[in-house]
Parts: C-alpha cells; structure tokens; sequence
C-alpha cells in the first residue's frame, strides 16, 4: 500500500510538472508561430503526408518544394529538395495566420481560474439560457390581420404551433450526440476564449440542412481568398466552404464539402480574418497570478524557517534528553493537542542560573504574499471580460451593488452579443422557414414571484396572449390561450346579468297585472259594470 501511495504522488509530481504555464503560453500569443504549436506552420512535407488531400495538391506542394536548377535547354533538372526552402501548411493551402496563437489561447482559457470563471459565466447568460422561436413581423401582422375573423385566426394560430413545434423538433434532430443548446455553447466557449467560433453545417442530397455541430476553432484557418475554411487534425486536411457558398474545393476530393459559420470578436489590431478575445487585453495581469500563485506555492514547499526556537542557558542536557526534546517537537506534537511535556533540568548553582526558552516563530496567521496584487489581476482579468465579480466568485458586495452590476452586465455585454449571434444563427432559420426568427433567452434580473405579477398585467391589457407566455416558460399552448384578454369583459358581463335581472321583474310585473284568463270576463259593451 505503501508503495501504491508513493508512485501515486510520483505520477502526480510529474503531471504537475509538466503542465504549461500560464506566462510561457501566454507569451506565445504574441509571437511567430512555431511547428511545435501550430500545426500549419509546419513543413511542406508534413503537409503532403496528410490525407484528405488530392494528388495533384500534393505533386503541386512537391513543386513548390523542389529548387529548380535547370541546363539551358531545360532538358536536365535538379531533383533535390531544398530544405532551405520556407514551404509550409500556410503557403501550400492558401490560409492566413491569426493575429495571436490559438492554440495558446485555448490553452489559457483552462490555466486561469478568473479567466476560466470569465468565459464560463459570458457563456451561461448568453447562450446556455435556452432559446425560442418566436413569430417574425411578417407573420404577425398576418395573425393580425386573423384577428377579426375568429375562426380563421384560432385555425391560423394552431398551424403555426404546430409549425414552431415540427421546426423545433428538426433543429434538436441535426445533431445525434448534442442538443442544440449544447452545439451553441461549446461555439461560444471558442469564441470567448480564442475570438473566434464556428459552427458546422452539413447538407443532404438534395441541398437541405441535415446536421449542426461544432468545429474547434484552434484547428481552423481562413482562405487568404475568402472562399472557405481548411482544417488540420488527426493528420487530416479538410476543406469548408463559406455558409451557403458553393466554392470548388480546392484541396480534396470532396464535391459536397461541409460549411462553415464563423462568428468572430473584431479587434482593431487583429485584422478582418480573425477575430481576438478580451483576455489579450489582460496578458499582463494572467501571468502576474502565475508568477504570484508560483511564488507561495514554492513558499510552502521549500519554506527553510523552523516554528519554534529552544535556548537552554546555564546547562548542559546529556544526549538522551536531547533526543527526546527534539523528537517531542518533530514528531510528538503532530495530529495531538494539548500534550504535556516534561524535561528534567539540572538545579541552579551559585555561579549560573538555569534557563529553558521556546520561543515560536511563527506563531501567527501564515498570510500569503501578494494578496492585494492578486485582487488587482483578477479585476483585470474580469474589466477585460465586462463580467462582475458575483458571476464568478461569492465576493459580490452589498446585494443592491450586485443587483446594479447584473443590469449592467445584461444590457451592456450579454444583449448586444445576443442579437451577433441571434443573427448569424437566423441565416441558418430562414433556410427552413421565413415564418420565425431565432432568439435566444435573456438572464433574468426579477424572481418568479414579481415575472407572474409581470405576466398578469401584460396578458390582463391584451399585450400578450396567454400562449405566448406558456411557450416562453417552455410549456405547450392551451385552448384559448390564443384569445386576448379583454378587460371590459367583467362589466359587460355584469351589465348583461343586471339587464337580465331587470327584464324578468318587469315581466314578472306585467304577468301580475294581467286578467287570470281562468276568472270573469269582461261585461257586454252598453251594459254598464257588472256588480254582485
């Protein structure tokens, strides 16, 4: 068992060891690409070795390699490969290099927890709330125009359920293994943490979309022409058309390439290819909590300074009571409170007196070093993400504070960046159906109990309809959920109920004044009244 425990923490040692740190990815970002982080940047001839290629791309890459030293007459040629010769995956498929490393980014996203924290929380309000279909413009002034005819508004309304329904459904059936939401949340992680994000469409035969999935954006580079997208994994290349573009594909064989959307963060300093994430803008601050974390941890693991300090003035212990002194301070007091111990001194004599001191050297709180320039990184770190501090830590201040930074955070990061991805995510809707648009859920700043009251009022003036407050909350529409609310509805009901009321007392009254048609009738006319 003991043996277990140790190549336990040897294996750990040395997977520790080994990870990357943050100021050594970091500082990758804003340097040349190398072969040993950028797969594209390596050699023509690794480049020939990927499959997914044609023969003719790779004879036209064993061109671009040779250095051509030919006779006069052309008819002799050198057939050497010039390993001089700066050919790489960059030249041989036409792409761009980004602005920043990629794969670096991607790498710092998982070595900093507030950056970490930052992107998970963007995410979680932006994307991962859900979404809905709601009516386009054209399709609700359409219903409006229903509304008069009951019938044919009820029937209207129940056909474009059912339409919201079947779509609905189709979206969560183009990918096998993720949800939608799913697909969506794992493009924008990309986008936060490297600037850019892709989402993947495949089509069927007959050109309809029949599968939406995620692409990870490390491993895609964009066409110095514009007219697609390549990738590199698994020592395969593959090429991507634009959304809805139908490009050759000028690298395989493939004449149904798959397509890309690609959803990119604009930097001024990043060029129009790719986009640049908001952690750029903190480099500085993420490897100072490198180095500032490094510092205390090799505080505590190589610390040289003893707890307690022993002075003994005015005798001689003999080495037995040495030993037991200082195997009681080593190895006595660990895991046990409150011991006694006991040391026999030697009695003072006329010329000395005997003294015994322990004193502890540290004896108080073991701070760790660099706390306040801790804080100031990760308030770097999250004013670069516009994320408040609650999103990603429990120190979020009085709660009226925390409620302003929520708004804040809502109308001024999560909303915009809504309605970028809102219309990207439409282009692939409108394919299907020009009857609804995509719209993704907002985070919300109310409880459940104030959102009802919210909901009351707007279903009781008529501005909503019930179904659409049920098909917000995810629930299925009702009968008569379709109808208006009209306030006016008590009153008439009451004037109608009082009207009633009335008509049957006054009937009431003239059946009581009438003639009994069973008594006496009247007297023959010139008789005069008839008496008893």
């Amino acid at each position: 068992m003991a043996e277990r425990v140790a190549r336990l923490a040897d294996d750990r040692d040395e997977i520790l060891n080994n990870l990357p740190t943050v100021e050594s990815v970091f500082s990758l970002t804003k340097t040349e690409v190398t072969e040993n982080t950028d797969v594209f940047a390596r050699s023509g001839e690794f480049v020939k070795s990927l499959s997914g290629t044609t023969p003719n791309f790779k004879r036209r890459v064993t061109n671009e390699l040779k250095k051509y030293n030919r006779s006069n007459d052309h008819e002799a040629e050198s057939k050497q490969i010039d390993d001089q010769t700066a050919v790489n995956g960059y030249d041989t498929f036409g792409v761009i290099a980004p602005p920043h490393s990629l794969e670096s980014l991607a790498a710092i996203y998982e070595l900093n927890w507030a950056n970490y924290g930052a992107v998970n929380a963007k995410t979680a309000n932006i994307v991962a709330l859900g979404y809905k279909l709601v009516e386009t413009t054209k399709t609700k002034r359409a219903l409006e125009d229903l509304e008069s005819k009951e019938a044919k508004f009820k029937a209207a309304r129940k056909k474009f359920d059912m339409a919201r329904e079947d779509l609905t459904n189709a979206i969560e059936d183009m990918n096998e293994e993720d949800s939608f939401v799913e697909t969506l949340t794992r493009v924008w992680q990309d986008y936060e943490a490297t600037g850019n994000g892709y989402i993947e469409v495949g089509r069927k035969r007959d050109g309809s979309i029949g599968y939406i999935g995620h692409i990870e954006s490390k491993t895609i580079r964009i066409r110095a022409k514009r007219d697609g997208f390549v990738q590199i994994a698994a020592d395969k290349a593959v090429f991507f058309r634009n959304f809805g573009d139908k490009a050759s594909n000028p690298i395989g064989s493939d004449t149904r390439p798959n397509e890309l959307i690609h959803i990119k963060r604009y930097s001024p300093a990043g060029g129009t290819y790719y986009g640049v994430p908001d952690i750029v803008a903190a480099g500085q601050a993420v490897a100072g909590m490198e180095y500032a974390n490094r510092f205390n941890l090799d505080y505590f693991e190589n610390k040289a300074v003893p707890r307690h300090l022993i002075t003994l003035k005015g005798a001689n212990l003999g080495a037995s009571a040495q030993a037991d002194l200082l195997t009681f301070f080593e190895t006595g007091l660990k895991g046990q409170n409150h011991r006694s111990l006991f040391i026999p001194l030697p009695p003072d004599d006329a010329t000395s007196k005997v003294e015994f001191n322990i004193e502890a050297i540290e004896a108080g709180q073991q701070d760790a070093s660099f706390n306040k320039y801790i804080e100031a990184c990760i308030n770097a770190i999250l004013g670069a993400h516009r994320v408040p501090i609650g999103k990603v830590s429990s120190a979020a201040g009085p709660l009226a504070t925390a409620r302003d930074a929520d708004k804040t955070f809502k109308e001024q990061v999560c909303q915009p960046q809504q309605k970028i991805f809102e219309k990207k995510l439409n282009r692939i809707i409108k394919e299907f159906t020009d009857a609804f648009e995509f719209k993704l859920n907002e985070m919300a700043l109310t409880d459940a109990n104030t959102q009802s009251q919210i909901d009351e009022r707007m279903v009781k003036n008529g501005i909503w309809l019930p179904n659409e407050v049920r098909l917000r909350d995810g629930m299925p529409a009702i009968e008569g959920g379709n109808e208006r609310v009209d306030l006016n509805a008590k009153d008439k009901i009451a004037a109608q109920t009082a009207e009633a009321t009335a008509n049957r007392q006054r009937d009431a009254a003239r059946s009581a004044g009438r003639t009994d048609s069973n008594g006496e009738g009247r007297s023959t006319k010139g008789e005069g009244r008839t008496t008893s």
